[in-house]
Formats: C-alpha cells, sequence, structure tokens
C-alpha cells in the first residue's frame, strides 16, 4: 500500500541527524574492534535477513548498526499490508548483498520496541545507522519507491560513515539454500504490484485466480491492487472533511474507509463501516456491508482484527 510520510528527497537526510560525528567516531571504533577480534582481521560473513526481538536488539541492531545500516521492518502476522511489503524487502536485502542488513521486529511479541519507536501503524520501516534510528516509512510501497529509499540510506551511509556493507552468508565457498519455484503468473502480478502497475497486476491476480480460484495469496494480491487503485487520486484532506462533514454520505465513509486502511489504520477503517452499516438502511446499508467485507480481504479473514469486525457486523445487521 502506498507509504505515508515517505519524502523521497531527503528522507534519510543523516545532516539533520545530532551528533553525527561524534557516531561516525563510534562506528569506526567499534569496527576496528571487531577486526581485532576476528582472525586476520577480516569480519564474519552475516545473515541477511534476521528476526530481532528486545533480548538481542542491542547486539543485532544496535552493534551491528555500526559495521552496515540495518532496516528494520516492523510487523506482524495479522497484517495484510506486511505480507506485501516484507517479501519485497527480503528480496531486496539479498539482491543487495550486504550493503544493508534487514532487521524483522514482531510488534506483537515486541510491544517495548514498538512504543520506543513511536510506531504509528504497520508495516513501518526505519533505519538505524552508526547507532542513530531513523525513521523511512510507513505502510506499504512499491518496489521502485522503496530501492530509491535503500539508495539514498545506503549512499549516505558511506559517504558520513564509511558503512560500505559486510560479508554475507551464502558467499564464496558458501552454499544458500534452494528457492521453492513460484508460480510465473503469480510472480508477473507481484512484480506488477512492487512496479506500481495496478492495472496490470489486477489482470493478472485475475488470471490466476481464472486457473485456480482458491489461491489465497492471489485473491489477497487482488484486493490489495484493487484497493490501491481505489485510492490513487484521491485528496486524502477532502476526503477525510467529507466523511466529518456528512457521517450519512455513504460513498464519502467509503472513501475515507480505504485511505484508513492504507494508511494502516485497520481498525479506524472497519470501525468506520460498521458505524456506518448501523446508522445506514436499505441499498446505502449494503454498500457499506459489502465494502467491509472487501476490506476484510484486503486483511486477511484469520487476522484477529477481521475476526473482531465480523462479530462487531453481525450484532449491527442481527
Amino acid at each position: 500500500m502506498q507509504p505515508r510520510n515517505m519524502s523521497m528527497s531527503g528522507v534519510v537526510d543523516l545532516a539533520a541527524v545530532k551528533a553525527a560525528g561524534e557516531a561516525k567516531q563510534k562506528a569506526e571504533e567499534a569496527r576496528a574492534r571487531a577486526a581485532r577480534q576476528q582472525d586476520g582481521g577480516q569480519a564474519a560473513p552475516v545473515s541477511l535477513v534476521i528476526d530481532v526481538d528486545e533480548a538481542d536488539f542491542e547486539q543485532e541492531v544496535l552493534q551491528r548498526s555500526t559495521q552496515v545500516p540495518v532496516v528494520i521492518d516492523f510487523w506482524a502476522e495479522w497484517c495484510g499490508p506486511c505480507k506485501q511489503l516484507s517479501p519485497v524487502l527480503e528480496r531486496l536485502a539479498q539482491e543487495y548483498a550486504g550493503r544493508f542488513v534487514l532487521a524483522k521486529i514482531d510488534v506483537d511479541r515486541n510491544q517495548m520496541l514498538f512504543q520506543q519507536f513511536g510506531v504509528q501503524g504497520i508495516p513501518a520501516v526505519f533505519a538505524v545507522v552508526a547507532g542513530q534510528a531513523l525513521p523511512l516509512f510507513q505502510g506499504a510501497a512499491p518496489e521502485q519507491q522503496v530501492r530509491e529509499v535503500l539508495d539514498q540510506l545506503i549512499q549516505v551511509a558511506e559517504q558520513r560513515f564509511g558503512l560500505t556493507g559486510v560479508p554475507v552468508e551464502g558467499g564464496e565457498g558458501e552454499q544458500t539454500a534452494p528457492r521453492a519455484p513460484e508460480d510465473p503468473a503469480l510472480a508477473a502480478a507481484h512484480s506488477a504490484l512492487d512496479a506500481g502497475d495496478l492495472d496490470g497486476a489486477i489482470r493478472a491476480y485475475r488470471n490466476v485466480l481464472s486457473d485456480n480460484p482458491g489461491n489465497t495469496e492471489a485473491k489477497l494480491g487482488l484486493a490489495q491492487a484493487e484497493l490501491l487503485q481505489r485510492v490513487q487520486g484521491l485528496d486524502a484532506a477532502r476526503v477525510r472533511k467529507e466523511a466529518a462533514d456528512d457521517p450519512a454520505d455513504v460513498r464519502a465513509q467509503i472513501r475515507a474507509a480505504d485511505l484508513d486502511l492504507v494508511g494502516g489504520h485497520v481498525e479506524d477503517a472497519f470501525g468506520r463501516l460498521v458505524e456506518t452499516v448501523r446508522r445506514t438502511a436499505g441499498d446505502d446499508r449494503n454498500a457499506a456491508r459489502v465494502h467491509l467485507l472487501e476490506l476484510f480481504e484486503v486483511v486477511g479473514s484469520e487476522d484477529p482484527r477481521v475476526v473482531a469486525a465480523r462479530s462487531a457486523l453481525a450484532r449491527v445487521l442481527f
């Protein structure tokens, strides 16, 4: 889904970070200590994608960030947009081959880190460079925009902190696990979605579903692509004002709910439409109900917030 608070120019402007010079010095000292601890002064290979929790955050993120930029992916199992963004980040971590390390943090199991970073919604992506935390963006994003952010991050990390990357597991003399083959049609749909080609992604996902109607991944991708297509070109401020000014305007509430979901505010989106169903009748009520069911598809039927919203909807309807 489209990112919030993403500025493609200067998004990782470390010149604005206080004590950047001190952080650089500390990073250089930490790298020197790490080199002395390794046989022959060579750094040990590291994994490119790691799961991090509160117990090992200091070592795996803060200390590692003195050698390489660490990109943090705040996610949760129930988060539909996370299932779109996380695979993109993981694939790019492999492709960039040690220029950054991806740390995945499950917010349900690490509430303290979630709060310390001031995360407002997920997915949320931060970076830590030489011990300095930097917000990158919130919400899922097309792959090209993610690449641009990462390129800026890496460039500034090299220029200002001398972080040039680390050797990785699976390099020369090591074997990596083979990847399971992916359905070419589904892969094409994912690629179109990552590239922001929403029309192409929708067609591709529908083609997959025509051959395999039960393909859960294609259903999720199609629902997300259609949602992104609906919010394209919307004036968020105007939409929210119209929804606030006229709670009985079902179309306005539907548009606002779409924006809520794109921004990662899942419960707000569901609550808005449940309330709209409660206060309306006839065709308006049915339109709000059907749209709510469509948003359930975006998030995923097993998401606990979907389960809760279904119960709330049932109470309103019956």
